[in-house]
């Protein structure tokens, strides 16, 4: 009699848990109350400040005698932070000039972004127009990188070097003369005249 109690008590539990366990799966769930946490949106990037202000920024073109540099002062668009005020002085730098100007960097050749390190190294990623439109040459190599490397240490305190990326990709060369496997610095002996900051 007792075998026969235990039995019925346990098939009777065993019946309970498997009941309860099948309502719980059915019944609808409430969303937990969302913590003050979970309520606050993700930051985004910071806000580019565009207010119409323009700065003065030296620009690079190729010199006379086509061997070095020569910085112009141009008007572009004021841009906060660092990283935004380098993509608009690029945006200048990269646009088509007319005579008596000429520019180093190959036609078509577009800015796709720049990224800013807190060591100061901005990291400037083009189009691949920049390897494939180029004249080739050494010197025109040179003229090349070493206006975008200008552009951004002349004009931007907090850039101390540059490094150019090739459609998102690092280069070891961009015409097979010019190691660009590292960031490069400031180098005024490619400018004909020394430009201020």
């Amino acid at each position: 009699m007792t075998r026969t109690l235990v039995l019925v008590l346990v098939a009777a539990c065993a019946t309970a848990v498997a009941l309860g366990w099948s309502l719980y799966r059915w019944m609808p769930r409430r969303s937990p109350a969302a913590s003050p946490a979970s309520s606050v949106a993700p930051s985004s990037p910071a806000a580019v400040v565009e207010d119409g202000r323009k700065i003065k920024a030296r620009l690079f073109y190729v010199s006379d005698d086509g061997t070095r540099l020569t910085s112009v002062e141009r008007e572009v668009p004021y841009a906060d932070p660092t990283e935004s005020q380098a993509r608009r002085i690029l945006d200048a730098q990269f646009a088509p000039v007319t005579a008596p100007l000429v520019s180093a960097i190959p036609t078509g050749t577009a800015v796709r972004a720049v990224f800013l390190t807190p060591q100061g190294t901005a990291f400037v990623d083009v189009s691949p127009e920049i390897a494939s439109q180029h004249p080739g040459g050494s010197l025109n190599e040179l003229l090349t990188v070493y206006t975008i490397v200008q552009a951004l240490t002349t004009n931007l305190p907090a850039v101390t070097s540059v490094q150019v990326l090739v459609d998102g990709k690092e280069v070891d060369t961009l015409a097979g003369h010019l190691d660009m496997k590292h960031p490069l610095p400031r180098a005024d002996e490619w400018v004909a005249e020394s430009a201020t900051r």
